[in-house]
């Protein structure tokens, strides 16, 4: 037994030489590495939080011995940051959803006069188109008779006509039998009985049918017989303008005989002043102070520093089935902007002056992610038919036109004609009136997608208006006044009352307003209150805040540390066992024959194959004592 023992201790103190050479070495490395890394997670997180500028963090290292103060500062810990990453959330979120501030300014300072485009308010009967016009309406005449047992009473007109005109009438009529107006009932539409004069006029409503290729029907019905009778008129009168050829055929302008007086600033106006062009149902118009001239500025506010006009409202020679009305349109709009009349266009009575006071308001917008406004509408999925710069208006007609050429196969007269297409017109496309009326529901529905896809301008000027009146020219005052226009102008008119009317067009005031916008929520304001937050819940700084990165950092790397040792110390364990066991059998074989108990030695190879660390450690006197005894 004593020379087994014998055997046996060499190799345990070469294993306790092993370790010790192996501890010393080290700490001889973490003595000479530049970056020095604690030796465990607790001691890292005890380090920390004894020396960390964030508050209550110390708590949980004082309070150590006392672990229900402990458990309380690590809920308090923990749920303190949770609430302040709960706020930092809020904030971010805010951050993202871009808002922005209203900035309102008050500006002085010379203004540039807006461009006003002024119109007849009624269609004029063009010679280009006369004959058609009025075989439209001898059978207007006709069907009002049929309707309303009205007979409506119509100039004398020539009617000597070239074979031509003949087959152009007689195309006419045909196409016009197959839009006829009706009766309509409860939803049914009914021609009316020739011989029925008993029925309640009262229970019905007027409308006419449109059909295409297929006998598929629209019935397009108005409850009141005037706007029945003017939508009927102005379809076919409509397809009477797309068959001329050319537009400028219709360019009639007579500026003397509408305008009798323009002054700008006490300045007369002349033709350089003004552009015109036609519209379909407001016949000649004129727009002043337009990108063809020299742009007008006003120099003081007031009635006397704008713009002055005297315009003839008679009807003479022309259509009143389109228009209603009496006086002049007038519209206020910036350069290089159609006049959409329909929009922003209002009604000038006649034998009244019109005092019109303008306020500028400009309105600049934030694109980008703030806003989903255009700069220059390059960006909007529409192509602009208009010469002008791009508006909402304009990219919604330019949208409704470009899916009526591809949906009808032309194009609408009243808007810009594009490129390669033609204006509707039932000689050539007998359906279109079918296809247009169900292509305008499904506009307004927003079916077409027009108003989702054109988006605003981010800078626009808008003008805000507000009209006094008063009668002009007055009773006392009205014979020499008409007297002077009659010399100047040849003013023959026999209603002299609702011949003429005046129209004053000025800025209220020098101010104008501009509305901007700017962004409420920048990454200076963001850290600002992100900042304060972090001081609300921790009262720490930006250093404190580079703490607690480094303990993360530092986390990370104990991690990768300590699993690298992991994985080399599995890889050095298998090599290791084998070895070992080898010499113990040897030694256990040399000394077999001396034993009486096989079996003991056996137990006690297994014990020196995986020795622990305990048995490594030196033994006292007083078992080597009994060592020796034995």
């Amino acid at each position: 037994s004593g020379s087994v023992k014998a055997g046996k201790m060499p190799e345990g103190e070469k294993m306790r030489q092993c370790k010790q050479e192996e501890e010393q070495q080290q700490k001889e490395e973490e003595r000479e590495g530049l970056i020095e890394f604690y030796s465990s997670y607790q001691e890292l997180f005890q380090f920390f939080c004894s020396n960390t500028t964030i508050h209550g963090a110390i708590r949980l290292v004082c309070s150590k011995k006392n672990k229900m103060k402990t458990a309380f500062w690590s809920v308090l810990f923990f749920l303190t940051f949770g609430l302040m990453y709960w706020q930092f959330g809020i904030l971010y979120r805010e951050y993202f959803s871009y808002p922005v501030n209203l900035n309102l300014n008050l500006n002085s300072d010379r203004l540039t006069f807006p461009a006003v485009t002024l119109c007849t308010l009624n269609p004029y009967r063009y010679s280009a188109i006369r004959k058609q016009l009025d075989k439209l309406d001898e059978i207007t005449r006709q069907t009002l008779l049929d309707l309303y047992d009205y007979n409506m009473s119509l100039p004398q007109r020539d009617w000597s006509t070239s074979s031509s005109q003949r087959r152009s009438s007689r195309s006419l009529l045909h196409h016009i039998q197959r839009h006829p107006l009706r009766r309509q009932k409860r939803d049914n539409l009914v021609n009316l009985p020739e011989n029925s004069p008993s029925v309640d006029k009262n229970d019905w409503k007027i409308g006419f049918v449109l059909c295409n290729e297929n006998n598929d029907c629209f019935h397009q019905a108005y409850s009141s017989g005037v706007d029945a009778v003017r939508e009927w008129y102005s379809f076919h009168y409509i397809n009477i303008l797309a068959q001329v050829p050319d537009a400028k055929a219709l360019d009639e302008s007579d500026f003397e005989n509408f305008i009798y007086a323009c002054r700008f600033n006490e300045a007369t106006c002349d033709k350089a002043n003004y552009t015109h062009f036609h519209h379909p149902l407001y016949g000649n118009c004129y727009t002043f102070n337009d990108n063809s001239s020299s742009v007008w500025t006003s120099s003081m506010p007031g009635i006397n520093n704008g713009l002055s006009l005297v315009v003839r409202t008679e009807q003479n020679d022309f259509i009143p089935l389109l228009s209603t009305v009496t006086g002049a349109r007038v519209m206020v709009h910036d350069q290089n902007e159609p006049a959409f009349m329909d929009d922003g266009g209002f009604n000038v009575r006649p034998g009244i002056e019109t005092s019109i006071s303008m306020r500028k308001e400009m309105t600049e917008r934030l694109g980008g992610s703030y806003s989903d406004c255009t700069e220059d509408g390059s960006d909007v999925p529409v192509q602009n038919l208009y010469s002008s710069r791009y508006t909402e208006q304009v990219c919604i007609r330019s949208c409704f036109q470009l899916n009526m050429v591809e949906r009808c196969g032309c194009a609408y007269y009243f808007y810009p004609l594009p490129r390669g297409a033609e204006y509707c017109d039932y000689m050539k496309h007998k359906a279109w009136g079918y296809c247009y009326y169900k292509l305008l529901a499904e506009f307004k529905a927003d079916v077409l997608g027009c108003f989702h896809k054109c988006r605003k301008p981010c800078k626009m000027t808008e003008y805000q208006l507000s009209a006094g009146y008063s009668r002009w020219p007055s009773a006392v005052s009205e014979d020499w006044v008409f007297y002077m226009l009659s010399q100047q102008n040849k003013y023959n008119i026999t209603s002299k009352r609702n011949g003429v009317a005046k129209v004053n067009i000025f800025f209220k005031e020098w101010n104008y307003k501009t509305n901007g916008e700017s962004p409420a929520f920048t990454v200076v304001t963001l850290l600002s209150q992100l900042g304060n937050q972090w001081s609300l819940w921790f009262g720490s700084s930006v250093l404190s805040v580079m703490e607690l990165a480094e303990l993360v950092l530092d986390f990370i790397a104990i991690t990768f540390i300590l699993g690298f040792r992991w994985f080399r110390s599995r890889q050095k364990l298998p090599a290791a066992v084998p070895a070992l066991n080898s010499q113990d059998n040897a030694a256990f074989q040399d000394e077999a024959p001396a034993l009486h108990a096989p079996h003991r030695f056996t137990v006690e190879a297994v014990v020196t194959t995986l020795p622990s660390y305990n048995s490594l450690e030196p033994r006292g006197p007083s078992r080597d004592g009994e060592e020796g005894h034995e």
